[in-house]
């Protein structure tokens, strides 16, 4: 892994033609690759470009990553380039007032502004940054992918002639919905509706962009519905799992009556309140230990239950971890557990399956299409059953054969489906396929939006 070089940003000027892009498919491509938040340990898609990244490279791609805070994490051969945000939501001063020298530019000011009225800017003023850089590099990239910042700025990338497309992992109406529904006062409502105000501009722009990739069938059919973006722009690439670091581990042995779950963020959308309510039913039957891979919000709803079924002995949590200590703590679980109301695809299941770790999960969204049939690669639950969850877990304990059967079946489908080569393999398909498309249509900076 190298350490991150920063390089300058660069003054907008005038954009020049884009040179002609003569490309077969054998040919090796420059990315540009865009993440708002690029760091892996504060959620999936972190994780998606560090992984994506090395993968292309490893295809004989160039890339470059473009990424707001906090910095990603990124394997050797992988270049990057940081779009730096004032950082309004860092820890240990979430939330702060920045100087009045700090504010430089419109992205600064509209970041403050909308802070300031409870919304959340960064995936507009991302995008805004990284237009003004990429107009400093006409012709030195052959495509930019974007993945789920889904800003107004991408419009205008594409107005300055550049082929792009964006990865939309899953509509975030559904993390807006279920927040919603869990809010526990009609202020609590009126501010988690003001905070996911950018969902307006994301179905805008979703449905103005030329190409989207997407990583299940599950989340196509929602964003087609929820977000209105034509079905035939889309296409489908699952996300993978590093098979050289999440598999069995020999000669470590799993705990009994151990149970993992990951969540990378304390929201209801991830069933970790049911998670623990099943535990606690468990918990009057035999001895259990649940070890929560994440980082609950200090008096968030996870850790008031928690402290309401005085669970505080039985439940670890643990967050900061590398990619080899979450595989080592998977190859100890006895059952792995993922919990989630909805998931557009879900990388805690494949990387328990991974592990060869039995597992239950939910069939919240594209979960059953990742994990497979019930009963054959995994336990299947409804969502937010904390009856059927206990019950699936105290199967695998009582049923060793089941047990085993279900972790190897488990990652012997992953194997053949879920990897990172193949997601890259995929992807640079859709490169290609995006850059044909534009040398057909000749859209691009000469009048692509002005033709939607």
């Amino acid at each position: 892994m190298k350490e991150l070089q920063r390089q300058p940003l660069l003054n907008t000027t005038e954009v020049p033609a884009i040179p002609p892009i003569e490309l077969d498919t054998t040919g090796h491509l420059r990315i540009a690759l865009l993440v708002y938040r690029g760091n892996p340990l504060c959620g999936g898609q972190g994780v998606y470009i560090r992984h994506l990244s090395r993968e292309l490279v490893n295809l004989g791609h160039s890339v470059e990553v473009f990424s707001g805070q906090p910095w990603p994490v990124l394997d050797d051969g992988v270049g990057f380039t940081p779009v730096p945000s004032l950082d309004l939501y860092r820890e240990p001063d979430p939330f702060r007032t920045p100087h009045p020298s700090e504010i430089k530019s419109y992205p600064d000011l509209l970041e403050v502004l909308t802070m300031w009225t409870a919304g959340f800017p960064e995936p507009r003023t991302f995008t805004l940054r990284a237009r003004k850089i990429l107009r400093k590099r006409i012709g030195m990239y052959d495509v930019v992918h974007d993945n789920q910042s889904l800003g107004s700025g991408l419009l205008g990338i594409v107005n300055d002639g550049w082929p792009l497309l964006t990865t939309f992992h899953h509509p975030i109406t559904v993390d807006r919905d279920l927040a919603i529904s869990h809010a526990e006062s009609r202020w609590q409502k009126i501010s988690t509706r003001r905070w996911y105000g950018f969902l307006q501009m994301q179905a805008r722009v979703a449905r103005r962009l030329p190409r989207i990739i997407t990583v299940s069938e599950s989340s196509k059919r929602d964003i087609a519905v929820q977000m209105g973006v034509p079905a035939e722009k889309m296409r489908v690439v699952p996300v993978g799992v590093d098979d050289e670091v999440f598999h069995p581990i020999p000669n470590v042995r799993r705990a009994p009556g151990r149970i993992m779950a990951t969540s990378s963020s304390d929201v209801p959308m991830k069933g970790i309140v049911p998670l623990l309510e099943a535990v606690a039913k468990i918990l009057t039957e035999r001895d259990v230990e649940l070890v929560l891979v994440g980082k609950p919000k200090e008096g968030g709803r996870v850790a008031k239950t928690i402290e309401r079924l005085n669970l505080g002995s039985v439940v670890r949590c643990v967050s900061g971890i590398s990619d080899q200590e979450l595989a080592k703590l998977y190859s100890e679980a006895t059952v792995g557990v993922v919990p989630s109301l909805y998931e557009g695809f879900s990388l805690p299941a494949i990387e328990a399956m991974a592990c060869g770790v039995p597992l239950v999960a939910t069939t919240g969204g594209a979960i059953p299409e990742v994990v497979g049939r019930d009963g054959e690669t995994g336990l299947l639950v409804r969502p937010g059953s904390p009856d059927e969850l206990a019950s699936a877990i105290n199967k695998i304990f009582d049923n060793q054969e089941l047990a085993t059967r279900l972790g190897d079946a488990g990652r012997k489908r992953v194997l053949s489906r879920f990897t990172w080569q193949k997601t890259a393999q995929l992807t640079s398909e859709q490169y290609y396929e995006l850059i044909e498309e534009k040398k057909r249509t000749g859209k691009g900076r000469t009048g692509y939006l002005a033709n939607r």
